[in-house]
């Protein structure tokens, strides 16, 4: 232990209590980041609903090439969120409804 650092236990710290702690923690955290990604499929419909008028938008006020490089980013997104749904253990459809979430789940910040 380098010179001067404190542990909240004192010099002779439990081993057992600090690993019950830093799981709990370490829960709490995990639930945390479920909750923010927690979005119901209506609400992924609604941030796929305005990835594609924001998409439509931008194509005819810009150029068809500006919206088609945004329409590939969202399916980039899709398709990156797939293959770690399929790495974490997600099947099928379970996988490809997480990938889904997480890619249009955004517009939960946008609703009241």
């Amino acid at each position: 232990m380098p010179v001067g650092r404190q542990w909240p236990e004192g010099p002779n710290a439990d081993p057992d209590a600090a690993r019950e702690r830093y799981k709990a923690d370490m829960q709490a955290s995990r639930g945390a980041l479920r909750e923010l990604f927690r979005v119901e499929m209506p609400v992924a419909h609604l941030g796929l609903a305005t990835a594609i008028i924001a998409t439509i938008v931008v194509a005819v006020v810009w150029s068809p090439r500006t919206g088609a490089i945004i329409a590939g980013a969202f399916a980039g997104l899709f398709v990156i969120a797939l293959v770690v749904a399929l790495l974490a253990g997600g099947r099928g459809w379970d996988a490809a409804r997480a990938a889904y979430k997480f890619t249009f789940g955004w517009a939960d910040w946008i609703t009241p």
